[in-house]
């Protein structure tokens, strides 16, 4: 195997910001935000999680935007996960995906013939083919070991 790319996160001291220099989980929201043509202060108020909704919205107009547009915001917890799942009409999975690589270095990788079979990989998109291959692999044996 190759070698394995150095861990590029840092969190800022005061503020709690994490830095990987990736942009999945703005990238996403920005074109769905397009598509729908919604205003930072219409998705600030439909941002409310659906497991919580007297908590009201659980981002704010200001936050919204700066993610957006790639600037740097604290790693969203999962009640914030669930509310842009709600305000941006995006399944869950995808932006668990996305934050996960946004925010810490972590691709997704799924089985191809069932998508409830994943492995979380530092930086799997920056491994070389052979070894993008052997994680596969290794998903692809646990998906046949788990078989009746």
């Amino acid at each position: 195997m190759g070698t394995q790319p150095a861990v590029t996160g840092r969190r800022g001291t005061m503020t709690g910001e994490v830095t990987t220099g990736r942009t999945d989980l703005s990238d996403l929201l920005r074109t769905r935000k397009e598509e729908l043509g919604a205003s930072y202060r219409d998705l600030e108020a439909a941002c409310v999680d659906p497991k919580d909704p007297k908590a009201g919205p659980l981002w704010r107009r200001g936050t919204l935007e700066t993610l957006i547009k790639g600037g740097s915001i604290k790693p969203p917890s999962f009640p914030q996960l669930r509310a842009l799942e709600a305000g941006f009409r995006v399944p869950l999975r995808l932006i668990q995906d996305a934050a996960g690589a946004q925010f810490f270095g972590i691709d997704t990788v799924r089985e191809d013939d069932d998508a409830d079979i994943a492995a979380f990989v530092h930086d799997y998109r920056g491994m070389n083919a052979e070894d993008q291959a052997w994680v596969r692999a290794i998903i692809q044996a646990r998906r046949n070991v788990e078989k009746p």
